[in-house]
């Protein structure tokens, strides 16, 4: 595999080496010491989670507080989404900083989320199948959000928001200056 920084702050893109043959493919989709080799970081992951999502479906931006956030592991196993990460640490020099990334079956990039980064994702594909390992349990009251559509933030998703299937609870996610005074 290989590892790159993305332009936030202990956010990486790791590539696999994909074995492809008349067969298909074969991949390793993590090794723990390959990772933190390649990282110098060492987690441990408790919990895989998997959504399936159709196309316009925008799944954030989400993140767990306090003793609870998590550290995630993303990428999609089957179709195409756009990613975007949010920096949400204070003490970053990237705070309040976006990066957005394409994950499909194609490239079979992952994306490392360490724990105080708002994420999200649409579907751009006719469906996905996206999985994320998490370092900590979900625990329900350690939920929060950015809306989608912050103007501060000025995310491109690159699909048209008249045609994007948002929850009710995404829709009423409060804006980054409301969070962060």
């Amino acid at each position: 595999m290989k590892v790159e920084e993305s332009p936030l702050k202990d956010c990486f893109i790791i590539k696999p080496d994909i074995f492809r043959d008349k067969r298909g493919l074969f991949l390793e989709s993590y090794h723990k010491k390959k990772f933190i080799e390649l990282t110098g970081i060492e987690k441990e992951f408790v919990q895989d989670n998997q959504s399936i999502s159709k196309k316009g479906v925008l799944r954030g931006l989400h993140y767990q507080t306090g003793e609870f956030g998590q550290t995630k592991l993303v990428r999609a196993i089957y179709g195409k989404v756009l990613d975007v990460v949010v920096d949400l640490r204070p003490e970053s020099p990237t705070f309040k900083q976006s990066f957005k990334i394409i994950l499909d079956h194609e490239n079979l990039y992952q994306l490392y989320i360490p724990k105080g980064f708002g994420h999200g994702f649409v579907t751009l594909s006719e469906t996905s199948v996206f999985a994320y390992k998490c370092d900590e349990y979900y625990y329900p009251g350690s939920e929060a959000g950015i809306i989608y559509n912050d103007p501060d933030l000025a995310i491109d998703w690159e699909f048209p928001e008249e045609k994007m299937i948002i929850s009710d609870k995404d829709l009423k996610q409060p804006r980054l200056k409301e969070v962060f005074k």
